[in-house]
């Protein structure tokens, strides 16, 4: 394979997604924590997928629609982990960890949006 991982994006938001996983299953269950597990998991865990799908996409529109779709999931990941650094403040280091890698792919999904705008 001649794809330098490190900047294979396809593998830098399924890293992203198993992490959220693996950063769910810590969090302590209780009724405010649940909501917040469930949401995390939906809006992180489709990154991937949805980059995954821009991949394969059938047309440019198709494209640029599934890229805003990533682009708007890493944003609301942010959020989510913001929200359960409150409420679970002891994981409030790794939540900040991902908090960051979220920015970083939100920030990429962006740049390839006005990319794709400025085409247009």
């Amino acid at each position: 394979m001649s794809k330098n991982r490190e900047y294979d994006l396809e593998e830098r938001t399924a890293n992203f997604d198993e992490d959220i996983i693996r950063f769910a299953k810590e969090i302590p269950r209780n009724v405010i924590t649940i909501p917040l597990i469930s949401q995390l998991v939906k809006a992180g865990t489709s990154v991937g997928a949805n980059y995954c799908e821009a991949d394969d996409a059938e047309s440019k529109k198709d494209f640029k629609h599934k890229i805003g779709i990533c682009k708007k999931e890493a944003r609301e990941s942010k959020h989510w982990f913001r929200m359960i650094s409150i409420a679970v403040p002891e994981l409030k280091e790794k939540a900040r960890k991902l908090w960051q890698e979220a920015k970083e792919i939100h920030l990429i999904f962006n740049s390839i949006t006005k990319s794709l705008e400025r085409e247009n």
